[in-house]
């Protein structure tokens, strides 16, 4: 016979906390069942009897512990605590405590009026509650209350929160209509369809849980990169519409911080949820995003932008830390090109290949924040992009003051370096080439802590070089930095197998810095490279964000594949020759060394049948160099490969801009939390602390001229203090919303 399980009676209106287990409340009280008998009952208002029913309920193992907290309204944890507390003092401990403050308050006269004085020199709530001694709340409830629209008092300073202190230093509850619907602005975009309005305003409501209000953290950051400012002075406004200039540049900064840099990425975040953020109804779509970026593009003042935005960063360095605004690293990046377009091939280092690509050369600062990009020749070498790239940096630094340009050995050049020296720049690399190594003798050992307190050692040698810069063997004397370093596998096929280390070489023209400087500015090279990783993962470095190509300047002298070709048959006769001459020399050699005791006679008819292979080869390589100096090196484009296409520059440039100001917000940001808040692991985690931070949900409220974030707390209690003494930051710097009079300021909840 099958045994079958009986059967569970649920009453009509009970909610399941098990698998036999059901709660039924109402307005009479509560009632638990077990496989549909009462167990436990309490009437309305018992909270005791509601308690140990749930307590009880776990004890016989009616039903488990996370079911019996979710049915009850509650967490484990408080379930736990309940059980403990039973367990210690018996069914008494569940009487609930009474609520409020459990001793006298601490706001005396002097204490407000202390607190009153404070707040009206500008101190913050949260500066004013550490100077008294008091809560948050308790500081809310000390300020005097102003009438708002509708009769409705708040709490100065408070902006719409309760003014309750349970004495907890908890923040009070904000009393906020939670996701209202936007304000309505079919009016605005009616007027925008028939071209009779410039721009929306941006407009908020006051509104609690909106999703993604994090991102109002990064608008001081971004006011300082200074994208707004230069573009409306570069392109003016956007033609009549609903979305101006402002909101189109604020827009796609904050979709790149929320990890949707492509305009297609627009599809995957809710346009209402950003909308609110952007103070609009609902955000744009990729239709519009891209009509406007291509109106922008259809400017082609794009690398003003750019300018305007570097000559801005280089200021703003230059009022912070003047030491490092005059170090700038340079470097090449590909971008592969896999569509169907007849785009011009270059050699991708990750792929070991040549392959169709666009070449763009950055300028970073000393920190590795970028600062300026531009498109560089299909073909050019580093050493011709930075040749052409000087007269640009000269304008952004603003004055003749000299530079020190950092690059790899993509740029290495004597002539271009010597040049650099009379333009004002100083040049640091590694030497290129094969070198003589240094006398151990002049090693010495330098130690050197960096801007973090970490600790570097090295042994160096401090000497000088002479490089030929030309073919009438004019020199041109560098500084040079030799280093000991361990051994690697090209060091050990050039030095032998048993050797352990090798020397490396840093050249430079600058004779006032420090040995230990030159080093560490070298090695800081790599937080360039470390930006094109970070921004290949996060920012889409090299998507193609818009598929239109343009014709090739059919003029432009490019490489002429038949030189190289002739070059190489040029290379194959020398090795001709070369074997018949050893051949020839071996031969003639054997022919005047007879056996002791017998004479050689060579005649002229011996010498030229022992001479005649290399009189051949020789006459071979002739007419190869011959061949070879009667092809032009360089050739129109339009012989060497017509139809050839570039990308589209101008669009890609813009979204360099946006993208550039969305990593400086959020490194920005990043170092704020290293330097301003006492967040343990901000060295290791700041980056990603800023990222979940960005995304977070939180509560706007405008009043008073004010735009307040109040945040929900992070998952974890140093995550949401490190971000409280983040909001006081930002906060002080009294920045305004793009387009309005509101000042922002930060705010983090103790509780949601």
């Amino acid at each position: 016979m099958t045994a079958q399980l009986p059967l569970m009676l649920v009453p009509a209106g009970a909610v399941e906390i098990g698998e036999v287990a059901c709660l039924v409340e109402d307005e009479a009280g509560g009632r638990v069942f077990i496989r549909g008998e009462l167990v436990f009952a309490w009437n309305a208002g018992d909270e005791l009897g509601r308690r140990l029913a749930a307590v009880q309920l776990v004890a016989i193992k009616g039903a488990r512990a996370v079911r019996v907290a979710a049915g009850f309204g509650v967490n484990t944890e408080t379930l736990r605590r309940w059980d403990n507390a039973m367990s210690q003092a018996g069914v008494v401990a569940l009487v609930p405590g009474k609520r409020g403050p459990k001793g006298p308050s601490r706001l005396s006269h002097e204490v407000v009026a202390d607190i009153r004085a404070r707040r009206l020199g500008g101190a913050s709530l949260r500066a004013i509650a550490r100077a008294v001694g008091v809560s948050e709340a308790s500081v809310r409830r000390a300020l005097p209350a102003v009438k708002q629209p509708g009769n409705q008092e708040v709490v100065d300073g408070d902006h719409g929160d309760a003014c309750g202190d349970e004495g907890t230093g908890e923040a009070a509850a904000v009393d906020l209509p939670v996701l209202p619907p936007a304000a309505d602005r079919s009016g605005e975009r009616a007027a925008a369809r028939w071209g009779q309005l410039t721009h929306a305003e941006p407009v908020f409501a006051p509104a609690a849980r909106v999703p993604l209000a994090g991102l109002l953290l990064a608008i001081p950051a971004l006011e300082a990169t200074g994208l707004l400012d230069c573009a409306t002075e570069v392109f003016g406004r956007l033609r009549n519409g609903f979305y101006g200039l402002d909101t189109v540049l604020v827009e796609g900064v904050l979709r790149a911080l929320a990890g949707e840099p492509r305009a297609e990425g627009s599809t995957r975040i809710d346009p209402a949820a950003l909308g609110r953020v952007l103070g609009l109804d609902r955000a744009p779509e990729v239709k519009t995003i891209r009509r406007k970026i291509t109106a922008l593009a259809a400017t082609g003042r794009a690398d003003e932008l750019l300018a305007a935005m570097a000559a801005t960063h280089i200021a703003r360095l230059d009022k912070s830390n003047p030491n490092l605004t005059a170090v700038f690293y340079l470097d090449g990046h590909v971008r592969a090109y896999q569509g169907g377009r007849k785009v011009a091939k270059t050699h991708l280092f990750r792929l070991k290949f040549p392959a169709p690509a666009t070449v763009e050369t950055w300028v970073s600062d000393a920190a590795g924040d970028p600062v300026l990009v531009v498109m560089a020749q299909p073909g050019a070498s580093l050493a011709m992009e930075l040749r052409r790239l000087l007269p640009d940096l000269r304008r952004a630094v603003g004055d003749d003051r000299r530079v020190l340009v950092g690059f790899d050995r993509g740029g290495w050049s004597p002539a271009l370096f010597a040049h650099m020296g009379t333009q004002g720049f100083d040049v640091l690399t590694w030497r290129k080439g094969s070198a003589e190594n240094v006398d151990p003798d002049l090693f010495t050992d330098v130690m050197y802590v960096d801007e973090t307190g970490r600790t570097h050692a090295w042994r160096v040698a401090d000497t000088t070089v002479d490089l030929p810069i030309d073919d009438d063997d004019q020199m041109f004397t560098m500084r040079q930095v030799s280093l000991i370093v361990a051994n690697n596998k090209t060091g050990r096929q050039e030095h032998g197998q048993a050797a352990s280390t090798r020397q490396i070489h840093i050249l430079t023209t600058r004779g006032d810095l420090p040995v230990e400087q030159v080093i560490y500015r070298m090695g800081s090279r790599w937080r360039q490279e470390n930006y094109f990783r970070y921004a290949r993962m996060h920012f889409d470095l090299d998507s193609h964000d818009a598929q239109a190509t343009t014709d090739d300047d059919p003029a432009r002298l490019v490489p002429n594949p038949a030189k190289k070709k002739a070059h190489k048959q040029v290379l194959a006769a020398r090795a001709r020759y070369d074997r018949a001459l050893a051949a020839t020399d071996a031969a003639l050699l054997e022919a005047v060394s007879p056996p002791p005791g017998e004479t050689a006679l060579i005649t002229n008819t011996d010498h030229d049948a022992l001479t005649a292979d290399l009189r051949a080869t020789g006459a071979d390589l002739d007419t190869a160099q011959t061949a070879h100096r009667g092809v032009p090196a360089r050739l129109p484009l339009g012989q060497v490969n017509p139809g050839q296409q570039v990308l589209d520059v101008q669009t890609k440039l813009i979204t360099h801009a946006i993208r550039i100001a969305a990593f400086n917000t959020a490194t920005t940001l990043a170092r704020a939390i290293r330097v301003h808040t006492g967040y343990a692991r901000a060295n290791d985690e700041a980056h990603a602390l800023v990222r979940q931070t960005l995304t977070g949900s939180g509560d706007i409220d405008p009043r008073e001229g004010t735009l307040t974030v109040r945040l929900d707390p992070l998952p974890t209690t140093r995550a949401t203090t490190a971000i409280a003494e983040l909001c006081e930051h930002l906060t002080a710097t009294q920045t305004l919303y793009p387009g309005t009079d509101l000042i922002l300021r930060y705010e983090v909840k103790t509780r949601p």
